[in-house]
């Protein structure tokens, strides 16, 4: 499919409308939407991502006017940021409203709520008219998808519309901020910085090194490609690489910005961008891209975790994480 017109937006929503999965375009990256009233739908959601039911969706809106009846309430902490930052890729975690069917949240009281900051997203949810549960269009776990080729080469039909919107600008998922208790802490660092949300809200906030509240992303083996991670200090990457490549693996490798030497031995090498923005706009496209050239090692380090760099070292660790043997 092309670019998205008019038609196909009102495709999309009569698809949501009749219990269908939609691929949309987010700033972040391309979700798996459904009516996110239909139980029904939502429930189809997990089963395509084989994601297990406890994980919560996050809902997406198309404006904080429209959180009425998606939340019960509404702290001052939570309008502040919702002012400064929606559109916008920010999660807020409020209290359940009646709308919103347990199937979307994992069976807990809460709710993860956002508005996105696409254009085509925000033009189908005023079509449709109500709420998108939209988790990344990929199988559970696996790298998420940034471009649309993303969605239909991982999923194929089992989505049963894809909106094409081009290339996600943010290229990480949301930050996702608990404001259901007293002070608001962030549960998973992402497109907004750590740095910027206690601009807005004049104090430091807490960002734990693992969340006890069951969000998005939040599993020991997340974002990951098929090739295994490996995460070293900057000035090991090469030395590691080469090691793995002299011992038959076939490496793959996450050259860090100023590099000396870019004539690593390996089988495909990336050079990570100086900017931190275009390395986490990069970063999963990165990922597929080494996996694609069948890689079977990466070799990476984390960036210094601040602005961005937060979201996309959490990206990583994830990546790198024990994953399951079962």
């Amino acid at each position: 499919m092309g670019r998205v017109t008019v038609s196909n937006i009102d495709k999309a929503a009569a698809v949501l409308r009749a219990g269908g999965l939609v691929a949309l375009p987010t700033e972040t990256v391309y979700g798996l939407g459904a009516n996110a009233e239909d139980p029904t739908a939502v429930s189809r959601i997990f089963q395509v991502k084989g994601r297990p039911p406890t994980h919560p969706l996050i809902v997406h809106i198309a404006g904080a006017e429209h959180l009425d009846g998606w939340v019960k309430e509404v702290p001052a902490a939570a309008r502040l940021l919702a002012e400064h930052f929606w559109p916008g890729p920010l999660t807020l975690v409020l209290r359940r409203g009646a709308r919103v069917p347990l199937e979307a949240t994992g069976g807990l009281q809460t709710v993860a709520v956002r508005v996105p900051d696409h254009p085509i997203a925000l033009a189908l949810l005023k079509v449709f008219g109500g709420g998108i549960t939209a988790p990344s269009a990929n199988r559970f776990g696996s790298v998420s998808p940034t471009a649309a080729d993303d969605v239909r080469a991982e999923l194929g039909d089992a989505v049963d519309f894809v909106l094409d919107g081009g290339p996600c600008e943010v290229g990480v998922e949301s930050t996702i901020v608990d404001v259901t208790g007293d002070t608001p802490a962030i549960l998973r660092p992402g497109g907004v910085t750590c740095e910027n949300l206690e601009a807005v809200l004049g104090h430091p906030l807490t960002v734990p090194a693992a969340s006890h509240v069951r969000v998005p992303g939040q599993h020991p083996s997340h974002y990951a490609p098929r090739a295994r991670v490996v995460l070293v200090e900057p000035e090991e990457v090469i030395a590691e690489a080469e090691r793995a490549s002299g011992a038959g693996q076939q490496v793959g490798v996450f050259l860090p910005a100023g590099s000396p030497d870019a004539s690593v031995k390996a089988h495909a090498v990336v050079a990570v961008p100086a900017s931190v923005a275009a390395y986490a706009r990069g970063l999963y496209g990165f990922l597929r891209e080494l996996d694609q050239k069948g890689c079977d090692l990466i070799v990476a380090s984390l960036p210094a975790e601040e602005g961005l760099g937060l979201a996309i070292a959490n990206r990583l660790r994830r990546a790198a994480g024990p994953r399951s043997t079962v």
